[in-house]
């Protein structure tokens, strides 16, 4: 007797999830232009889509941070500190690669006068005060507000408080960190169905209208992050391993970089990044800390969006910007992204801090921010893609780097 044939909804989730997203996005497309005031009623999908994103990243790190260190056994490697210096090299030169961009290839913005109510910082100082001020702040309060920095706070404090706890407890905390990414999974898969309607309704709101504006921005925005991938980050992992690095650049690109490119938040792809990691056979008890870390603290792209933007500011206000500015301006780019938030649109936040440092006020800083928001659909996909695969891919590197010399010392 023959099987009967499988439905279109068996046949559809037998395609990798990669696939399911481009079938949302196109079906988005198509819905705007075909039936633009249905389209418009799919906001409420996208917006639930991108609100269980944020809902779970917060809890996610927590635990994830907490549980893997809580059960990280004494005595064992893990390589962390070579990851640290990759994460913060990578993240420093693409602040520069953004500098040297702008310099070649100057933006100019519109900025418009209408109000947006966003409080910027007012100086280095009071920006470094709001960092101490995030890293004790109260935990419940962080996990509320989506403070990325004192939810890690938080969870390096309690993971190491609690190595010292019983073995049932440390199970107990396994256990619940293997829920949570569970849950994160099953958000994911949705992530078609969200894309659909995050794609259909923008599009049919705006239209490309709102892009058409800002192309050379944007072309500079992401013609960075692609030096970045394509060109930075394999001669910084070139200089890490000794051997071609595209195979595995190219390996992070795809596996992780597309799904994080479409969900928008480094953080809600930790499990992808951790699944990733299992499969290039990599030391579990260093990616299982270095990939949460790495979706708080390495932001390459989040410091081209910050630099970029910036400097497009001060070439339409006709600041003048020496080298040791444009020095000064990579570090503060660098030490601002580590502090983006890893949901999506989190580094745009962080553009006034910068803007400050050429005497801009923020009234005109915030007119950037929205033209951040404008271009956003592009430029935080982009980014999000260049942090979360750069995780996997400095891992990567710091744990083969690490093999190659135990097997020289054999």
């Amino acid at each position: 007797m023959n099987a009967s044939p499988p439905s279109f909804l068996q046949s559809l989730k037998r395609l990798s999830l990669v696939t399911q997203i481009v079938i949302g996005l196109i079906a988005g497309i198509l819905l705007a232009l075909l039936a633009p005031e249905v389209a418009k009623s799919t906001t409420f999908v996208g917006k639930v889509f991108v609100s269980a994103l944020k809902a779970v990243a917060p809890i996610l790190v927590f635990v994830l941070v907490m549980a893997s260190i809580a059960n990280h056994k004494h005595g064992q490697e893990t390589h962390i500190r070579p990851i640290l210096v990759l994460y913060l090299l990578g993240t420093f030169a693409a602040a520069v690669v953004a500098v040297i961009a702008s310099a070649l290839f100057p933006s100019a913005l519109v900025l418009s006068t209408h109000d947006v109510t966003i409080s910027a910082p007012g100086g280095i100082s009071e920006v470094l005060q709001s960092l101490l001020l995030s890293v004790v702040d109260n935990p419940v309060s962080a996990l509320m507000n989506a403070n990325f920095i004192g939810i890690l706070a938080w969870a390096i404090g309690m993971g190491v408080a609690i190595r010292h706890a019983g073995e049932t407890t440390r199970s107990v905390l396994e256990d619940l960190s293997n829920g949570v990414t569970l849950i994160v999974r099953v958000v994911i898969r949705f992530a078609p169905l969200g894309i659909f309607g995050l794609v259909a309704s923008t599009l049919a709101t705006s239209g490309f209208d709102a892009l058409l504006g800002y192309l050379h921005l944007l072309a500079v925005l992401i013609g960075c992050m692609l030096f970045v991938a394509l060109v930075m980050n394999p001669l910084i992992v070139y200089w890490k391993i000794r051997r071609n690095p595209f195979p595995l650049v190219l390996t992070c690109l795809r596996e992780s970089g597309i799904t994080a490119f479409f969900t928008r938040s480094s953080a809600a792809n930790i499990p992808v990044n951790l699944e990733l990691s299992k499969r290039l056979g990599l030391h579990e008890d260093t990616y299982s800390v270095s990939i949460p870390l790495g979706a708080t603290i390495n932001m390459a792209g989040a410091a081209i969006t910050i630099t970029v933007l910036t400097l497009a500011a001060v070439h339409t206000l006709g600041i003048a910007v020496d080298l040791p500015t444009a020095v000064l301006l990579s570090v503060v780019a660098a030490i601002c992204a580590c502090g983006a938030s890893g949901v999506a649109g989190g580094s745009l936040l962080l553009i006034p801090l910068a803007c400050s440092l050429f005497g801009i006020p923020s009234e005109i800083a915030m007119q950037v921010v929205a033209v951040g928001f404008i271009i956003g659909v592009l430029q935080d996909s982009a980014e999000t893609a260049l942090n979360s695969s750069t995780d996997v891919l400095f891992t990567a590197a710091a744990c083969m780097a690490q093999e190659d010399k135990a097997q020289a010392s054999a």
